[in-house]
């Protein structure tokens, strides 16, 4: 152990080497002698002593003034004082002012020896018990930083359980568990509210008779957790509180904090002591609200999954007991959902897992494939899909924003085969309607032959010539979509479409200038040829063109445009004219079907689009309408160009 050190600052030389060579250094002390108090100032800024003995009078001002100045810096440097000479003040005037002891002259060594030894004995008391002390302040502090990072521990698992566990009663239990391990609580009770009767009722506890939790409910009016709910702050009451503390059972402390969803107050969480007497500080209930907070947060959690599962069960249901198929895909085709009606119609295993498999890997039929990989120009995109087993489906297609696709599919099969019914009577009727019809006309001709007819008679034989004229242009035009749809024009060559439509146009051109209509053409003159047959594809294009200025008013406007796409002649045709309701456009290539919008002066059968629809399908093509009421409409129409195996 090294000696201890003192420092001399004697004024009377003398009376330092006396003090140095005849009493200190043969104790075995380390001694430092400074001449004046500028010097001891100096030294104790580099190495404070463990004593310091100091004459009352420097040239340079007084011992005392400078050892009380020092004691205002280091209050715990003892300080001896040696004055030059004795006075009867001095050694009361030395303790007023904090030092140490004194030492009486004339000098005498065993004298000095032992008021120097006691007063170092004096120090290391001292500083073993300011050493003590710390080391016990450093010891109760190391304890709270621990019993802080257990806390923590605790919050950080109870977090974890929250978020990964959907089990409530586990969580609210390991919740109402860790409450009581923080604070230190004897007991630990967790109040959910019921709105339906406005009380609170027990869900987890900690060391509470189990038939007590069972069965205690609780106002929320006149009731100390109710003050909670209805206030929304922290209640803290012990026999320091200006408040008494009166329960249902009585304890010496008491600690209710507010569980909070989305600023509701949904439950209480409580500790207290029965038996300990002891309260809560503030850090405690930070910790214990911090876990109130992770209650409210599974109690929101295990309502949000309740009601999810129960919506997906309900879904669940109503896809399984659809007699419909129902397929939703993501934005890349991949399966997110499909049921049973759909696995069914196209031969899939109930328990094979489709879940995101692309739909091309699952499904081969080609007509159910191309309804969502080949471009569509309005939503929904309709498709007839043929089974294997010959059953038609009709096949919706719907964008789901931020999803991908919805697929719906209606089995159609009977309605095909009574329109099939239906189309047969109509061909046999018409057959067998031209003939008196044929001979309505050469009789209505023969009329005016014979002799000869008053105005009125003439006028009555022209309404019968107009009349059997409709009829028979209606059901030329039954007849032709008879045999459209019953495959009848099979031979097909290849054709130029800028030709064709070239000679539709000028078959048109009277009838659009008597309405003073603009007629824009733009065809490309080098557009691939097509495979098919000229007469209908002209009919096609007369229909289109002949349908636009019906219904677009005189000085309108209709554009044809004809342009390739890769493989494929795009084909528009637009119009100003009356437009089409958004309700009527999936019904318009219908038979018989016209527009709700249809001015009463525009004569028509229906049959036009029909008829233009059948064409494009039998040569491989689409067909579709934008429209808008009031501005006009465009007909597209995709037709593949001729190969060269065609």
């Amino acid at each position: 152990m090294a000696p201890e050190h003192i420092l001399l600052a004697i004024s009377d030389h003398a009376t330092g080497q006396l003090l140095e060579r005849g009493v200190l250094q043969p104790a075995g002390y380390q001694v430092s002698a400074v001449p004046d108090l500028q010097s001891a100032a100096q030294a104790l800024k580099k190495q404070l002593p463990d004593l310091l003995i100091l004459s009352d009078r420097f040239p340079a001002g007084s011992g005392l003034d400078f050892g009380a100045q020092l004691l205002e810096d280091y209050p715990f440097l003892p300080i001896l004082l040696l004055p030059n000479e004795h006075s009867e003040n001095l050694p009361g005037e030395a303790l007023r002012r904090g030092f140490a002891g004194y030492l009486k002259p004339p000098l005498r060594p065993q004298q000095a020896q032992q008021v120097i030894a006691q007063t170092l004995e004096r120090r290391r008391k001292q500083q073993a018990w300011i050493e003590a002390r710390l080391k016990e302040h450093q010891s109760q502090e190391q304890r709270l930083l621990e019993q802080r990072l257990e806390s923590l521990e605790e919050l950080h698992a109870v977090g974890r359980q929250v978020t990964a566990s959907l089990d409530l009663d586990s969580v609210l239990t390991a919740v109402v568990d860790a409450a009581v391990r923080i604070s230190g609580a004897e007991e630990g009770l967790l109040l959910l509210l019921d709105e339906n009767t406005g009380e609170l009722y027990s869900r987890a506890a900690r060391n509470l008779d189990d038939e007590f939790v069972r069965t205690f409910r609780l106002p929320v009016q006149d009731s100390l957790a109710g003050q909670v709910i209805i206030s929304g702050q922290p209640l803290l009451l012990d026999e320091q509180t200006p408040q008494k503390i009166k329960t249902a059972y009585l304890v010496y402390s008491l600690l209710y904090v507010p569980m909070r969803v989305q600023g509701r107050v949904i439950g209480v969480l409580g500790v207290d002591n029965r038996e300990r007497r002891a309260t809560f500080n503030e850090s405690q209930i930070a910790l214990i609200s911090t876990l109130a907070d992770y209650a409210a947060i599974a109690v929101e959690n295990a309502r949000l999954y309740s009601r999810s599962e129960a919506e997906r069960s309900k879904l669940e249901s109503i896809l399984t007991h659809l007699k419909e198929g129902v397929w939703i895909l993501d934005q890349d085709h991949r399966i997110l959902l499909v049921n049973p009606t759909a696995r069914k119609d196209f031969n899939l295993a109930e328990d094979e897992n489709l879940l995101g498999k692309r739909i091309q890997d699952v499904v081969q039929n080609e007509d159910f494939v191309e309804l969502f990989t080949e471009p569509e120009r309005s939503w929904p995109a309709r498709r007839e899909i043929t089974l294997d087993d010959d059953r038609v489906l009709n096949a919706q297609l719907t964008p789901i924003p931020d999803v991908g696709l919805a697929i719906t599919m209606q089995d159609i099969t009977h309605l095909k085969e009574l329109d099939k019914i239906k189309s047969d009577f109509v061909n046999t009727v018409s057959h067998d309607l031209r003939s008196p019809l044929t001979a309505i006309l050469g009789y209505v001709e023969l009329i005016e032959r014979v002799g000869p007819v008053n105005e009125q008679q003439k006028m009555f034989i022209d309404r019968v010539d107009l009349s059997v004229q409709h009829i028979a242009s209606l059901i030329n035009d039954l007849l032709d979509l008879g045999r459209i749809e019953a495959g009848f024009d099979t031979q097909k060559d290849r054709i130029s479409l800028h030709t064709i439509i070239h000679y539709s146009i000028e078959g048109l051109r009277g009838r659009i200038e008597e309405k003073s209509q603009n007629l824009v053409v733009n065809v490309a003159e080098d557009l691939p040829l097509i495979l098919g047959n000229p007469i209908r594809i002209r009919q096609m294009v007369v229909n289109l063109l002949g349908n636009a200025s019906k219904y677009t008013p005189e000085g309108g406007q209709i554009r044809i445009d004809a342009q390739a796409e890769g493989d494929q002649i795009i084909i528009r045709v637009s119009d100003t004219g009356v437009g089409i309701p958004p309700a009527d456009q999936p019904y318009i290539f219908d038979k018989f079907y016209r527009s709700s919008n249809v001015p009463e002066n525009v004569t028509g059968t229906g049959l036009g689009l029909s008829i233009v629809k059948s064409i494009v399908e039998n040569h491989r093509g689409r067909i579709w309408v934008d429209s808008t009421p009031g501005k006009g409409s465009t007909f597209t129409v995709v037709l593949p160009a001729a190969g060269r195996d065609d």
